[in-house]
């Protein structure tokens, strides 16, 4: 049987690598995350392309389906976050967009909170986590509904939301991972971000053990 640990060692630079996201903002301008040597490369296009610019097959689809951690914790892409029936329906009152260069669709209907984080391994995730937590944690107390949402909504977003379950639920890195796996089968959190939710972890414990001596 393929173990969650098997899986999570499985993750390296390499398959990182061949990730492109093209990303269009609401001001029209484009922008392409792409891997090229182990390395995030943030282009601006002047102008659409073909589609051939990263040398990969596009999935046009829009990725509408939203992963509910808890029914007031949720996880998704910019699509759901652009997708005002979705929101809706999802009773959706609070947004935290941890994404690069996707704005913000609906200022009127939603509280947002907006914090740029780069997908890179070598991106220091955990100095997010505060303000991102505090963010969640308001839109609980206010018996809100919060969309936490990336580009694609698979490794910056649910990162968050994997460290956030470690924190409040206080539960391990794999409890937490395969709560927010179950919830959304596409999350893929980078190397880099999967080796400091470890060490987060390994941190809450070290915590734990000096407040019990």
């Amino acid at each position: 049987m393929h173990s969650l640990n098997q899986e999570i060692k499985a993750f390296s630079r390499n398959n990182l690598r061949k990730q492109c996201t093209r990303v269009t903002t609401l001001t029209g301008k484009k922008i392409i995350e792409t891997w090229k040597d182990a390395r995030i490369h943030v282009v601006e296009e002047v102008e659409p392309s073909g589609g051939g610019g990263c040398g990969y097959v596009q999935d046009l689809s829009l990725d509408l389906k939203v992963g509910v951690i808890k029914p007031w914790l949720l996880l998704g892409s910019q699509d759901a976050a652009h997708d005002l029936d979705t929101l809706k329906r999802l009773k959706v009152t609070h947004i935290l967009n941890v994404a690069y260069g996707v704005e913000n669709a609906f200022l009127n209907d939603f509280i947002y909170k907006n914090i740029s984080i780069l997908d890179l391994p070598e991106t220091n995730i955990l100095s997010y986590f505060p303000e991102c937590f505090e963010f969640i944690e308001q839109a609980k107390m206010k018996d809100g509904v919060v969309l936490v949402h990336c580009n694609a909504g698979v490794s910056r977003a649910a990162a968050i939301i994997i460290g956030f379950l470690m924190n409040s639920e206080e539960i391990s890195f794999t409890s937490a991972f395969s709560l927010v796996k179950n919830a959304r089968p596409s999350i893929c959190p980078n190397a880099g971000f999967l080796e400091q939710l470890r060490t987060y972890q390994g941190g809450k414990e070290r915590n734990r053990l000096n407040e019990d001596t």
